[in-house]
Protein backbone atom coordinates (compact mmCIF):
# COMPACT_ATOMS: atom_id res chain seq x y z
CA UNK A 1 0.00 0.00 0.00
CA UNK A 2 1.38 3.54 -0.67
CA UNK A 3 0.37 7.05 0.06
CA UNK A 4 -2.32 7.23 -2.69
CA UNK A 5 -3.87 4.08 -1.67
CA UNK A 6 -3.90 4.69 1.82
CA UNK A 7 -5.74 8.39 0.96
CA UNK A 8 -8.53 6.39 -0.65
CA UNK A 9 -8.94 3.93 2.64
CA UNK A 10 -8.94 6.72 4.65
CA UNK A 11 -11.38 9.19 2.84
CA UNK A 12 -13.92 6.32 2.67
CA UNK A 13 -13.75 5.06 6.09
CA UNK A 14 -14.01 8.65 7.53
CA UNK A 15 -16.26 9.95 4.76
CA UNK A 16 -13.89 12.38 3.72
CA UNK A 17 -13.04 13.72 0.22
CA UNK A 18 -9.71 12.62 -0.72
CA UNK A 19 -8.32 16.20 -0.26
CA UNK A 20 -9.50 16.09 3.47
CA UNK A 21 -8.12 12.76 4.01
CA UNK A 22 -4.66 13.62 2.39
CA UNK A 23 -4.19 17.09 4.30
CA UNK A 24 -4.80 14.51 7.49
CA UNK A 25 -2.44 12.34 6.33
CA UNK A 26 0.37 15.42 5.64
CA UNK A 27 -0.74 16.76 8.71
CA UNK A 28 0.27 13.62 10.52
CA UNK A 29 3.35 12.52 8.44
CA UNK A 30 5.17 15.31 6.27
CA UNK A 31 8.65 16.11 6.98
CA UNK A 32 8.71 19.24 4.99
CA UNK A 33 9.81 21.77 7.58
CA UNK A 34 6.77 22.54 10.20
CA UNK A 35 4.36 20.61 8.63
CA UNK A 36 4.41 17.29 9.72
CA UNK A 37 3.56 16.80 13.37
CA UNK A 38 5.52 13.23 14.03
CA UNK A 39 8.69 14.98 11.86
CA UNK A 40 8.90 18.17 13.89
CA UNK A 41 8.41 16.50 17.24
CA UNK A 42 11.12 13.58 16.17
CA UNK A 43 13.35 16.91 14.79
CA UNK A 44 12.79 18.63 18.47
CA UNK A 45 13.89 15.38 19.97
CA UNK A 46 10.56 14.61 21.65
CA UNK A 47 9.24 10.83 21.07
CA UNK A 48 5.64 10.39 19.99
CA UNK A 49 3.91 7.60 21.48
CA UNK A 50 0.37 6.24 20.32
CA UNK A 51 -0.87 3.77 22.35
CA UNK A 52 -1.40 -0.03 21.15
CA UNK A 53 0.37 1.35 18.01
CA UNK A 54 3.67 1.83 18.75
CA UNK A 55 6.36 4.98 19.72
CA UNK A 56 8.01 7.05 16.94
CA UNK A 57 11.54 8.19 18.65
CA UNK A 58 15.00 9.19 17.90
CA UNK A 59 18.41 7.82 18.27
CA UNK A 60 21.98 8.22 18.50
CA UNK A 61 24.25 5.90 16.26
CA UNK A 62 27.82 5.80 17.07
CA UNK A 63 30.43 6.24 14.28
CA UNK A 64 31.91 3.45 13.31
CA UNK A 65 34.11 1.50 10.82
CA UNK A 66 32.22 0.30 7.31
CA UNK A 67 33.22 -0.88 4.43
CA UNK A 68 32.97 0.50 0.47
CA UNK A 69 31.61 -2.31 -1.27
CA UNK A 70 32.60 -1.37 -4.32
CA UNK A 71 36.55 -0.98 -3.35
CA UNK A 72 36.69 -3.30 -0.12
CA UNK A 73 38.29 0.37 1.64
CA UNK A 74 37.48 0.66 4.86
CA UNK A 75 35.83 3.85 5.68
CA UNK A 76 35.13 5.99 9.03
CA UNK A 77 30.93 6.23 9.22
CA UNK A 78 30.13 9.77 11.06
CA UNK A 79 27.85 9.15 14.22
CA UNK A 80 24.00 9.86 13.15
CA UNK A 81 20.87 11.32 14.78
CA UNK A 82 18.54 8.49 12.94
CA UNK A 83 14.18 8.57 13.40
CA UNK A 84 13.36 4.91 14.77
CA UNK A 85 9.92 2.95 15.36
CA UNK A 86 9.20 0.41 18.01
CA UNK A 87 5.62 -1.47 17.74
CA UNK A 88 3.27 -1.39 20.36
CA UNK A 89 1.97 -4.77 22.25
CA UNK A 90 -1.76 -4.42 20.49
CA UNK A 91 0.40 -4.19 16.79
CA UNK A 92 2.45 -6.74 17.56
CA UNK A 93 -0.15 -9.15 18.79
CA UNK A 94 -2.42 -8.35 15.83
CA UNK A 95 0.26 -8.79 13.17
CA UNK A 96 1.41 -12.36 15.03
CA UNK A 97 -2.09 -13.84 14.69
Amino acid sequence: MNKSDLVVKLAKKMGWSQREAKDALDCLFATETKKGIIATELDAGRRVQITGFGTFETRKRKARQGRNPRTGETIKIPAAKVPAFTPGKALKERVRK
